[in-house]
């Protein structure tokens, strides 16, 4: 090494320690497009705020008020509700409950405004179909109000805190409890002064989402009438013309949905707890018996009926007695081919993204990568509502910019190529749902010995071939496990697609909210019952990951 050589040697070192790797620069890049939009929320403050103060004094405490208290009830119902049937069937056997252990996960496949379509064809308003498997001449007028959106809620989102709230129970060490025995504690007591505390953070996860779905639903809460800061925001993009004060309102939303977020850190406190055991140590069910086992196979058979069975029997006949009278929506066909064809695009852009994020993060490993995929991720516990009103922003930016190149340029004009298309719908759908594929894959790529990538690299396999070659045939089954959620995540979606969908280009679920909410209950059956139909395909996965890979390992997968 000559002497001009040594001299440039450190500073070539730390030029090439300060270069980013090009795998972090693309996760870089990929967090600015999924979760730049973002930042137009805090940015429509800055400005003129006539509009906004307006809204702050009429509709803003009335629809917040709602909103906050839609949260609290639906957290803690689901807390009641999916806590209660998970201690349920975790420490107690009794007859019936290897089968109702996985099929009260069935609701999940129910999205809230269908099951408010069901219930208000039935108890809300009268419906020209004729065919009621839940009886006639009852009325419910209370199922229009905060309370009944509460329930509805409840009832459809209950699963998210079964599913964690399970898993951590069969974490636990049954030699825990039978130390609280010998210390003289009844078998009850022992699990609720031992076993729901070390579950604490599991089910606080589980509520975490319930109400951060709760924040996010839109049909359900316009349907029942409930004005909730997600109504409050379409009546002001769609009835005011107000884009700056919906913006306004999102952030609102979005501040609320942070704090909420953060009184569920700070009750859970620092509590953790960890599932290292061995199937031998497992916790036991206790054996109920007489009338005992009979009164705790209700509660889930009911919960199961009123939720799940009836409503998908009723959607089966209102579809058969439209089919026969010929009354299908003429436009139904065009609507379910716009609706595959989102979700298999957005599911296809989503799992190639989370794909290059991960695989970007094993390879090259940086803190500016391992930030960039943390943040690519905060679109999920966004709601719709503000997503679409985040992207709607930088998309009429960009399509202003390249009508004016184009005019420019070309002396020619030039339409709307992303607010005027489904491109912007994509855009919407990937910034909401990309998490779901890259913790999908994320988790599957965690488990790939480092070690074969060193022996892909030693035969001289470079880093995009290692990919290819040795982990897309492992990842397969994350892969298809994330895009088929992103997949059924878009079909069933409502708010972004309400307010960002061009005009001609309805889907399954516009067409059941558009139907439903001017009482057209026999347009609304058939799109529903595809909607659900189509939603089971990811409970189904996850049953089956129940059955081969035991709850723990499914619902760290999901």
């Amino acid at each position: 090494m000559t002497a001009a050589t040594a001299d440039l040697a450190p500073e070539t070192k730390s030029a090439r320690r300060r270069r980013l790797p090009g795998w972090a620069v693309v996760g870089v890049l990929i967090a600015v497009v999924v979760a730049g939009p973002l930042l137009a929320l805090p940015a429509s403050f800055i400005g003129e705020g006539e509009a906004f103060s307006q809204i702050a004094r009429t509709l803003l405490p009335r629809a917040l008020q709602n909103s906050l208290l839609l949260a609290i009830g639906v957290g803690g119902g689901t807390l009641i509700v999916g806590g209660g049937l998970a201690f349920l069937v975790s420490f107690f056997d009794f007859p019936g409950r290897r089968w109702l252990e996985w099929a009260l996960v069935l609701p999940m496949a129910i999205p809230a405004y269908v099951l408010v379509f069901v219930l208000l064809g039935q108890y809300g308003l009268a419906s020209p179909l004729q065919t009621n498997i839940l009886g006639e001449g009852l009325q419910l007028p209370w199922l229009r109000s905060l309370p009944g959106a509460i329930l509805v809620l409840t009832g459809v989102l209950y699963p998210y805190v079964y599913i964690l709230g399970r898993s951590a129970f069969l974490g636990q060490s049954r030699q825990t409890l039978e130390v609280a025995r010998s210390l003289g504690r009844s078998y009850p007591r022992a699990v609720w002064e031992v076993a729901i505390p070390a579950a604490r953070p599991a089910l606080a996860a589980g509520v975490a989402l319930t109400i951060m779905e709760a924040l996010a639903d839109f049909g359900a809460v316009n349907l029942l009438g409930v004005q909730a800061l997600t109504s409050a925001i379409y009546r002001v993009w769609y009835g005011a013309f107000d884009r700056d004060a919906a913006l306004q309102l999102a952030t609102v939303l979005l501040g609320l949905a942070l704090v909420m977020l953060a009184i569920e850190r700070l009750l859970r406190g620092r509590a953790r707890y960890h599932q290292a055991l061995s199937r031998g140590d497992a916790v036991i069910p206790v054996r109920l018996r007489g009338w005992k086992r009979w009164l705790a196979l209700a509660p889930g058979c009911v919960l199961l009926a009123v939720v799940f069975v009836l409503p998908v029997a009723q959607l089966v006949a209102w579809s058969v007695e439209t089919i026969v009278d010929d009354n299908v929506f003429p436009g139904l066909g065009d609507a379910a081919v716009t609706t595959l064809m989102l979700a298999l695009v957005t599911a296809f852009i989503a799992t190639v993204v989370a794909v290059i994020v991960a695989y970007g993060q094993r390879s090259q490993p940086s803190r500016v990568g391992g930030m960039s995929a943390r943040v690519s991720t905060i679109g999920y516990a966004v709601p719709g509502t503000v997503i679409a009103v985040c992207v709607y922003l930088p998309l009429v930016w960009i399509d202003r910019k390249l009508i004016d190149a184009a005019d420019s340029a070309f002396n020619t004009t030039i339409g709307l190529l992303f607010t005027g298309s489904v491109i912007g719908l994509v855009i919407a759908y990937l910034v909401r749902f990309h998490a779901l594929a890259y913790f999908a894959t994320d988790a599957r790529m965690g488990r790939i010995d480092p070690h074969l990538d060193d022996a892909a690299r030693s035969l001289g396999a470079d880093r995009t071939r290692v990919l290819a070659d040795v982990h897309l045939p492992l990842l397969w089954p994350a892969i298809l496990t994330g895009a088929l959620l992103v997949f059924v995540e878009v079909m069933k979606e409502l708010p972004a697609t309400a307010l960002l969908r061009p005009l001609g280009a309805d889907t399954l679920s516009i067409t059941v909210w558009e139907a439903t909410k001017d009482s057209r209950f026999e347009t609304a059956a058939l799109p529903a019952l595809l909607i659900v139909a189509l939603g089971l395909l990811p409970v189904i996965l996850l049953v089956r990951l129940v059955r081969t890979n035991g709850w723990t390992s499914a619902a760290e997968r999901v």
